[in-house]
């Protein structure tokens, strides 16, 4: 899959740039680069659409639009790009997230190999970094779990080191779904399903007992009914990809599909929550 990068001249107002950044992302770009006067963005040619980003309902958006600029990135420039731009990540001292071009790092208990390409879900990206930091106090072991939107399968492959059971990883991107088998395999993880789709692929009622959904607030939004109905009664469902503004719409409706609110925790405005069945 080929990506746009769209960069954009900095409002002298932060709080202006915080909010246009905000509804780039509900516009389905899915990364951000900042320098002092500039912010690009990150997202699939498909799904870009100058019309739709021209109706952001923003009234200082015309600052931003009219020095928009559009650069394609292609596959094979776009991992040159990872590979120059990826150092290891360390989560709580516990996690060592590493590429193959990276050397392995003692004393950490879960170290996982992870081969960047265009996949989204590296925990570079503060939600990934804070599924992964509440994952850390959850119990996986013996448990089912479905890791949706799973990107490179970096969770999935968490959830697995912490003794779950099976994992399904689901990505409705092709390019996705094949880094993620990628990744399974370097890791030697033999319990973890990769599936090509979104939740239309959920069937089976009360089927998980913890599931992960790292996504957008529109796609959660849209399907949290189906999360619902296929997460245990007492299981916990873990959200991000949201700001911390959009976190009411996220507990109000999943509050009417019996998922209540637990906890949560932020950076950079960023929000990695947690919700139980009922």
């Amino acid at each position: 899959m080929d990506y746009y990068r769209i960069s954009f001249d900095k409002s002298e107002s932060e709080v202006d740039n915080e909010i246009f950044i905000a509804f780039l992302a509900e516009y389905g770009f899915e990364s951000f680069e900042e320098t002092e006067n500039k912010i690009a963005g990150y997202i699939p040619v498909n799904k870009f659409s100058e019309k739709e980003l021209e109706k952001i309902p923003f009234e200082n958006r015309s600052i931003f639009l009219k020095s928009m600029k559009k650069e394609k990135i292609a596959e094979q420039n776009w991992n040159a790009v990872w590979e120059s731009n990826y150092p290891p990540v360390e989560i709580e001292n516990k996690i060592f997230i590493y590429a193959p071009f990276h050397k392995k790092r003692d004393g950490f208990p879960y170290q996982i190999l992870i081969k960047p390409k265009m996949s989204f879900g590296t925990a570079h990206h503060e939600t990934t970094a804070m599924m992964m930091t509440l994952m850390l106090e959850e119990d996986f072991t013996g448990k089912n779990i479905l890791d949706m939107g799973s990107g490179t399968a970096v969770l999935a492959i968490l959830a697995s080191m912490k003794n779950a059971a099976h994992v399904d990883a689901v990505d409705n991107d092709s390019w996705a779904f094949d880094n993620a088998a990628e990744n399974i395999k370097l890791n030697n993880i033999n319990n973890i399903t990769p599936m090509l789709g979104d939740a239309s692929l959920l069937k089976i009622p009360e089927n998980y007992h913890i599931i992960l959904a790292n996504i957008n607030k529109n796609i959660l939004l849209n399907d949290i009914p189906a999360y619902a109905k296929s997460l245990k009664k007492g299981g916990s469902i873990f959200f991000s990809g949201f700001y911390n503004t959009d976190l009411d719409d996220i507990k109000n409706k999943a509050g009417q599909f019996e998922l209540l609110y637990d906890k949560h925790i932020e950076k950079n405005r960023w929000i990695a929550a947690r919700f139980i069945k009922r």
